[in-house]
């Protein structure tokens, strides 16, 4: 059984003038998420479904405009990095010294980035983190050459030539 609705008579009556007056939309579904429950009696997937959004949106509108925070005061959207370990420019600082070794010697490895990432960051980083943060700055993982650099086509093909075979053909182990 749901949880019964508590209704803030206020609240009702602000939501009722911001109606009336707004002429912004966000500000207008905000209001409608407090207004539709309270004055239709309706549910909370009832008000999403009215509203055109999902039901965890409706929660978020009701709380916003309890809270009193109107789409023109600065709210944050939802896209953009919340969680980062490092400012975009303490990645860039961080990144330096390791394009100056990818410069000269054509090559990086990932585990000393790892490990230079933790001791900067003061706790245990996962690979993924690292190469998300060289993806981030243009940096790519260059796949491995297809042949090993001591390879030699001769000795292969004498290998193939000479190997004994180890396996028979499927119409040769029925009988």
């Amino acid at each position: 059984m749901a949880r019964p609705i508590h209704i803030d008579l206020k609240l009702v009556a602000k939501a009722k003038r911001t109606v009336r007056a707004t002429r912004n939309l966000d500000d207008f579904r905000s209001a409608l998420a407090v207004l539709l429950p309270a004055q239709a009696g309706l549910t909370l997937q009832e008000t999403a479904d009215m509203l055109g959004v999902g039901t965890a949106s409706v929660n978020r509108l009701q709380t916003r405009f309890h809270l009193g925070r109107t789409s023109s005061s600065g709210r944050r959207n939802w896209g953009g990095r919340r969680t980062s370990l490092l400012t975009s420019q303490e990645e860039i600082d961080f990144l330096e010294p390791w394009a100056e070794q990818a410069r000269e010697a054509g090559l990086l490895v990932l585990s000393p980035i790892r490990a230079a990432l933790a001791q900067r960051v003061g706790h245990p980083v996962k690979a993924s983190v690292v190469w998300r943060l060289l993806a981030r700055h243009g940096w790519r993982k260059v796949a491995p050459d297809t042949k090993h650099p001591k390879n030699d086509p001769r000795i292969m093909q004498a290998w193939k030539k000479n190997s004994p075979k180890l396996w028979l053909p499927c119409s040769e182990r029925t009988s």
